[in-house]
């Protein structure tokens, strides 16, 4: 860990000059505080950013947050300042004019195509509930270890996007025959010549599906800077390294992408459970997707003390697309389960909630969460492992002691 005179000084000299033409102050961060995740070396500072609540800092450069986890417990949408940043180079914007703003369509179109924030906000608009969840979320309970960062639970979140939806971007362009996939870039950069720019690609008609977003607002606002102004594309369902943000190159290529970050990074098994044996490698690999599903307990916090009676648990589940079914809670490490009543449903992309009343007797409870979702798919009871830390979707468990 950096002392906190050094952690102050990075983070101001790195990222003093950060903000939007027309919505940021200078940056001012600093550590407030810190906060222990329940792994191996898991002290972080808590720090504060422009448009943003004290969050949990991973990294200062590029700035690197993740969201406290009790935030989860304050609602099904997660609020615009405490929803986690993830970036992976460290030349980010450090002011976007949105007057002058453009994004380009290019490539295999038949109409190339310039279009300004304000021509895309004219166009009929789309709204989504879904969530974005970083690809290393929950890594650093990975046992055995592996590289990358320590993240908790809490590179997540969920939101009300809005935007207008790719495929009509495109339709507007014209797609020539023969195109394979589509290609995604921001404005955020390698500060070395040597790093590979960060660039996604889907696959032509994942990207003509109507659900993939062009969004220029989030929770009835505009875009924070540190999560994407003035545009980012959305892709619900996916993990965030799909979800490029500073979003102003768009091009349609009739090949399949072969730069660093498809065809290197973020891969994951490709096998029925994109897990491994502990310590081994993957014959074959694929690019990173959907989701799997997962669920929390978010009103009762690993290792508290209750009072023994009757509490209501509360959290929240999700998966890649198909819905939650039922969400299930034993009380007892595993031996006996009671279905949980699911809260009002916002979408097969958004987290949905669940509440259950439980009576704990006085002495210690290991309670476990798990969710099941509308194709049957449930999470597994004991943790998967691959080497790059992906997809950890285990059954979770909170300990607590009643008196």
């Amino acid at each position: 860990m950096l002392d906190r005179r050094e952690l102050m000084k990075r983070a101001g000299a790195g990222l003093t000059a950060l903000g939007a033409a027309t919505t940021l102050d200078p940056l001012k961060s600093f550590a407030l505080d810190t906060v222990t995740l329940p792994f191996d070396n898991g002290e972080r500072p808590l720090v504060k950013y422009p448009q943003k609540r004290r969050l949990i800092g991973i990294t200062s450069r590029p700035p690197q947050l993740e969201t406290p986890f009790a935030v989860f417990n304050e609602g099904v949408i997660t609020p615009n300042d405490a929803f986690f940043v993830r970036y992976h180079l460290a030349d980010i914007p450090l002011s976007i004019d949105p007057d002058t703003f453009t994004l380009e369509i290019k490539g295999s179109v038949e109409r190339p195509t310039k279009l300004s924030l304000k021509e895309l906000k004219a166009m009929p608009a789309l709204e989504i509930v879904a969530v974005n969840q970083c690809s290393g979320n929950s890594r650093g309970f990975f046992n055995p270890r592996v590289a990358g960062g320590q993240l908790g639970n809490g590179a997540m979140g969920n939101a009300r996007w809005r935007g207008v939806p790719l495929k009509a971007v495109l339709d507007k362009a014209g797609v020539k025959a023969g195109a394979k996939q589509v290609t995604f870039g921001g404005l955020d950069g390698p500060v070395s010549d040597k790093t590979p720019d960060f660039a996604k690609a889907l696959d032509l008609d994942h990207a003509r599906d109507g659900e993939v977003m062009l969004a220029y607002a989030m929770n009835g606002a505009d875009l924070p800077m540190l999560n994407g102004f003035p545009l980012r594309l959305v892709v619900p369902g996916y993990y965030g390294t799909y979800w490029v943000k500073h979003l102003n190159e768009i091009t349609v290529i009739d090949t399949v992408f072969d730069n660093f970050w498809m065809k290197s990074a973020y891969r994951i098994p490709d096998n029925d459970c994109n897990c491994v044996e502990p310590g081994t490698a993957p014959k074959t690999t694929i690019p990173i997707n959907r989701f799997t599903v997962r669920s929390f307990i978010t009103s009762v916090s690993d290792g508290a003390r209750l009072k023994a009676g009757t509490t209501t648990l509360k959290g929240i589940a999700f998966d890649g697309g198909k819905g939650i079914k039922d969400v299930a809670i034993s009380t007892d490490g595993g031996k006996a389960w009671m279905p949980a009543t699911l809260g009002k449903d916002l979408g097969n992309y958004s987290f949905r909630e669940w509440t259950l009343p439980v009576k704990l007797a006085a002495g210690p409870h290991e309670i476990k969460v798990r969710a099941t979702n509308k194709a049957g798919v449930s999470q597994p009871m004991e943790a998967l492992w691959n080497p790059a830390g992906y997809l950890r979707n285990v059954v979770e468990t909170v300990r607590v002691t009643a008196a």
